[in-house]
């Protein structure tokens, strides 16, 4: 079994295995003395090229024994956040420029326009079901849950129908003006309904909430890691990231959205903050069965290993020992996807007051 295992996948040259030495025939076992030292680094380059050939051969390194610390070293998911500027091609970003504009083109035509978009008949179909903001607000986050989450479920199905391109296309041309319009929704309606609690007034909170939205972007966007893909000028894929936020929490996500809604509720402090916040944690606490399932689906045993040495509660796999942080950790954040999210992140809280402005002029 472990021989077919080896031989039957591609090795890097850098990746010598020495012949094993057979002790018994039925079953064949190998006398670990005779192993050499296997190096684990060079694994990483081929690994974030072709992931999926590796998983068996890892996890007949790990069986064959590995020592702890050397188990936490090796990668069974990819490298996050990783960029290489001698790889990317002038050409694949003008690409993507040109689709951007033509998305921001079409999604203004067709939904943004009062006069030519289907944006404003879709806020006021859903507001004449109720008088009440806050059940307005979460039909809005019912409708793009079950939309987003629903195309999400149907990945796989969808990509071998239509292909992985197309079903991007359909993906983000589905769930993005309906965001688009829940947002809106929510800024042109966040003063609305009961207020609860005026806590603005309190010494330093202002900068708490505005620390604590800053790091929820951190987190919120693990998936802009390859802009290419999100574009579907690259072939999108489903990826199983493991280094970076991913070592803090598996669901990063999950977790920024938790912590922007906690910011703006505390900071707004009426009901419909409120009911936006319980709409959207209820959304991306379903991501997180839903996302660990798809990822299972995909990826089997190397899921297993990395749902084994992460956590869903930020920091939970660190203290209990079952993520080891590597002594250059800071290292896997200096990268160019958190940079960029660093640096959009601060034009967002900048550009407030001109969101407003636009939402507004919408009149959703």
């Amino acid at each position: 079994m472990a021989v077919s295992l080896v031989t039957s996948h591609p090795l890097s040259p850098q990746l010598p295995l020495p012949k094993p030495r057979i002790l018994c025939s039925k079953p064949i076992c190998f006398s670990l003395s005779h192993l050499k030292p296997i190096e684990i680094k060079p694994f990483r380059t081929q690994l974030a090229k072709n992931p999926d050939q590796f998983y068996p051969l890892k996890k007949f390194l790990v069986q064959v024994g590995r020592t702890e610390s050397d188990r936490n070293e090796f990668l069974v998911g990819e490298d996050s956040a990783a960029f290489d500027l001698s790889k990317q091609k002038i050409l694949s970003w003008v690409y993507f420029m040109s689709v951007l504009g033509v998305v921001l083109y079409v999604l203004n035509v067709a939904w943004i326009d009062n006069s030519t978009g289907f944006g404003k008949p879709f806020i006021d179909a859903v507001s004449s079901i109720s008088d009440s903001p806050e059940v307005v607000m979460l039909i809005l986050i019912f409708i793009f849950g079950i939309v987003h989450s629903g195309l999400a479920s149907l990945r796989d199905i969808g990509e071998k129908l239509i292909g992985e391109r197309a079903f991007r296309v359909l993906f983000a041309g589905t769930a993005l003006p309906l965001a688009l319009s829940t947002v809106v929704y929510f800024i042109n309606h966040r003063y609305d309904g009961v207020q609860l609690w005026q806590l603005q007034g309190v010494p330093a909170l202002h900068e708490l909430v505005w620390f604590s939205n800053f790091i929820s972007f951190l987190f919120l966007y693990p998936s802009t890691f390859n802009l290419l893909e999100v574009a579907a000028v690259e072939k999108p894929k489903m990826h199983l990231w493991e280094t970076g936020i991913m070592r803090i929490t598996r669901h990063p996500q999950m977790v920024g959205q938790v912590m922007w809604c906690m910011a703006h509720t505390v900071w707004i402090g009426n009901s419909v903050a409120v009911a936006a916040s319980v709409g959207l944690i209820a959304h991306h606490l379903f991501g997180v069965w839903n996302g660990d399932r798809r990822l299972a689906i995909r990826y089997g045993e190397a899921f297993k290993v990395v749902k084994e040495r992460t956590s869903v509660v930020p920091f939970a796999a660190i203290l209990d020992g079952r993520q080891k942080l590597p002594k250059d950790y800071y290292k896997e954040f200096l990268r160019l996807p958190y940079l960029t999210i660093t640096a959009l992140t601060l034009g967002a809280y900048l550009a407030h007051p001109l969101m407003q402005a636009a939402s507004f002029r919408l009149h959703w």
